[in-house]
């Protein structure tokens, strides 16, 4: 007659190896929450200060173009720090006739953006499920376009024997072509077509979430329809139109490829000033100083998003 034997006792982990798992998943749980700081200090704050040392730099006809900050000598540390790369900014109006073009530019293309994409975007929101799916993969489609590509596409299309002008002239409307190509037109045009799907998108994103029921009240209410989209269907989008705007500005402000080819020579941008600063005037140093200007400009309108977002979140808690 067989007899029944106690189970076997599970052998508990004794008290070094207790104190390594736990120290395991103390720091696994540590690296996880550290990971995002890992990843900005490697791709921005890194970049950002090795561009800001070369900024306090002097040209110099060397490999890299400029002189080192700091130099020992003698058993002496001696640190030489040059601002007039920044000074050179002031003294020279291109640099602010960039700057102030590149803003108007991003800020006129951005309202551009905002107008066709916020349309487009209702209409995607309120279309038949089976459709919705169709009409977003065509908002994305030209993105999986080398931008490149695209931007020479509209070479072809708004050049003086392009498909635009042949049409304009076949219709009648035009008796010779008209000038678009090179011009201040087809750089918003440029950005305009390359940015309206950043733009499209979170608008989409914010009119899926509405609670319709409160444009019906409205309406019940006695609103206007037109009422009801200015006073209730805007605000409760408005995180996407400003999410939409800074995907749009932001990007537009340092634009180099479409005012490069799509743009003539009074398509002054910060972008081309850059690329010029860089590589036909080989001064790394003063293109570094006007980097480190055009990203203090951007910081106020990211600083802004971050805290009206910090605030929407406030509220909804």
């Amino acid at each position: 007659m067989s007899t029944l034997e106690p189970p076997a006792r599970v052998k508990k982990p004794g008290g070094f190896a207790l104190w390594l798992a736990r120290m395991q998943m103390a720091h696994g749980r540590k690296l996880v929450i550290a990971m995002p700081y890992i990843w900005l200090i490697l791709l921005f704050l890194l970049p950002f200060l090795i561009v800001f040392k070369i900024s306090l730099a002097e040209m110099a006809r060397a490999i890299p173009p400029y002189t080192d900050l700091w130099e020992w000598a003698d058993g002496q540390l001696t640190l030489t720090l040059n601002l007039g790369n920044f000074l050179q900014l002031t003294d020279d109006p291109l640099y602010f006739e960039a700057y102030l073009q590149s803003l108007q530019v991003a800020a006129i293309s951005t309202i551009c953006c905002l107008l066709m994409g916020y349309p487009l975007a209702w209409a995607v929101a309120h279309s038949k499920p089976s459709t919705r799916n169709i009409l977003l993969l065509l908002v994305i489609l030209p993105s999986w376009t080398s931008f490149l590509i695209r931007v020479y596409a509209w070479m072809g299309i708004l050049k003086n024997n392009g498909i635009l002008n042949n049409f304009l002239l076949w219709l009648g409307v035009i008796d010779q072509p008209l000038t678009i190509l090179h011009t201040n037109l087809a750089v918003y045009i440029g950005i305009v077509y390359a940015y309206l799907p950043f733009m499209v998108l979170p608008i989409y994103t914010a009119l899926t979430r509405i609670d319709y029921s409160l444009v019906e009240a409205s309406l019940d209410l006695g609103a206007r329809p037109l009422k009801t989209f200015f006073s209730v269907i805007v605000p409760l989008t408005k995180g996407g139109i400003i999410a939409g705007s800074m995907l749009v500005f932001i990007p537009a402000v340092g634009e180099f490829v479409i005012p490069e080819l799509l743009g003539g020579p009074d398509s002054i941008m910060i972008g081309r000033v850059l690329w010029q600063e860089f590589f036909n005037n080989r001064d790394w140093p003063v293109a570094s100083a006007v980097a480190i200007v055009m990203l203090l400009l951007l910081i106020v309108p990211i600083m802004w998003f971050h805290k009206h977002q910090q605030k929407q979140m406030g509220d909804h808690g």
